[in-house]
């Protein structure tokens, strides 16, 4: 499961270097794909919120309840998720204004883009860094075992880097080299 969700960290890294490029086009005044920066933070959210987040948090949760964990550290994750999908919101809401030809302040644009990718990054790292190894360690092969037979009844497929690319990303899969379905 955790290589998994490394996995799905690779990925969403291959995303928010895409928005860091747009984030730089923007900055150095050159036209910019409103429409691909939309389907990008439409692809986090939805994964985060139906997939990844829920992973995380079960695994956390699991972890949790038989181990015993500082309240500080057994918080922060449901506190980012929470932010980050707000911050997403926000910043989804600006680029649909934007595609309807609203007139929105380019700076605040920019300054809730780079927010965005700063939490998800600032969040992938501490995952990676420090909960993923954690629980590596803490958890017992039969954990693992409990854990994937829980999220066998919630799983869902991966709706750009999974086997088959919904019609909903099919440009985002083509601008990423990905193969389509």
């Amino acid at each position: 499961m955790l290589a998994k969700l490394h996995q799905d960290h690779l990925n969403i890294a291959r995303l928010l270097d895409l928005l860091k490029s747009k984030l730089n086009a923007i900055n150095e005044e050159r036209p910019v794909d409103y429409a691909l920066v939309r389907d990008v933070i439409d692809y986090l959210l939805e994964v985060a919120d139906k997939y990844h987040h829920p992973k995380e948090d079960l695994i956390y949760d699991y972890y949790l309840k038989y181990r015993l964990v500082e309240g500080e550290v057994s918080q922060r994750l449901q506190l980012e998720h929470a932010c980050l999908a707000e911050t997403g919101t926000q910043l989804k809401e600006m680029v649909e204004m934007i595609l309807l030809d609203a007139v929105i302040p380019l700076d605040q644009f920019t300054a809730k883009l780079a927010q965005f990718i700063i939490l998800q990054e600032g969040h992938m790292n501490y995952e990676e860094g420090v909960v993923f190894p954690h629980l590596r360690d803490a958890l017992t092969e039969d954990d693992w075992r409990q854990l994937e037979q829980q999220w066998q009844n919630r799983a869902i497929g991966d709706p750009l880097f999974g086997p088959e690319v919904s019609q909903h990303f099919q440009e985002l899969a083509r601008r990423l080299s990905l193969p389509a379905s």
